[in-house]
């Protein structure tokens, strides 16, 4: 299957199960959400970016404690879901986007995160690198690699593959994926 293709499989495939989406996956994401923000210090100033946002519930755990918070995801319906959750925070941007064409500056945001989103992709170590260039210098990643599609070993070599060095690592069993915060290879 060719890049486009997959990735709009992906969209067509999402855009379809929109409305069961936090029925089905909520308990799964908060736990995911817990294990990326452990250790972080989100501040008032920071500039965050959730790439693969869906719903917008990781935003609406984030909001209170950052200067802005902008959602990117490729499925229209969930970002329609997820308006709807975030409409009365004033600091949220949604954006429609391929995560491999990001329509930002560079060097934007302080805190990047990724959920679930790079076993979706045809080239992960190239969706990374699109991320990575609209991330601070100083930026902290958290990225997820779902755990039945890709090993703890392949998924570090995909995040050192993109200039990515891990920094923590967390994943119990009560998570279905590997949770690892990184910053950028200097």
């Amino acid at each position: 299957m060719t890049g486009w293709r997959q990735k709009r499989s992906v969209m067509q495939r999402y855009n379809l199960t929109s409305h069961m989406y936090e029925e089905r996956y909520r308990e799964e994401q908060e736990a995911k959400y817990a294990a990326a923000l452990d250790g972080l210090n989100l501040t008032p100033g920071s500039k965050v970016l959730d790439v693969g946002c869906g719903t917008g519930l990781f935003l609406s755990h984030i909001t209170s404690c950052v200067d802005t918070a902008v959602g990117v995801d490729v499925s229209k319906q969930l970002l329609l879901i997820a308006k709807k959750c975030t409409k009365n925070l004033g600091n949220v941007l949604l954006v429609l986007a391929d995560a491999d064409h990001l329509p930002f500056k560079e060097a934007v945001f302080g805190f990047v995160f990724t959920f679930t989103v790079l076993q979706n992709m045809p080239k992960p170590e190239v969706t990374l690198k699109q991320i990575r260039k609209v991330a601070a210098m100083d930026a902290c990643f958290v990225v997820t690699g779902l755990k039945a599609t890709v090993s703890l070993e392949a998924f570090g070599e995909l995040l050192d593959a993109s200039g990515l060095l891990p920094t923590s690592l967390k994943n119990g069993d009560a998570l279905r994926c590997h949770v690892v915060q990184c910053i950028q290879r200097q």
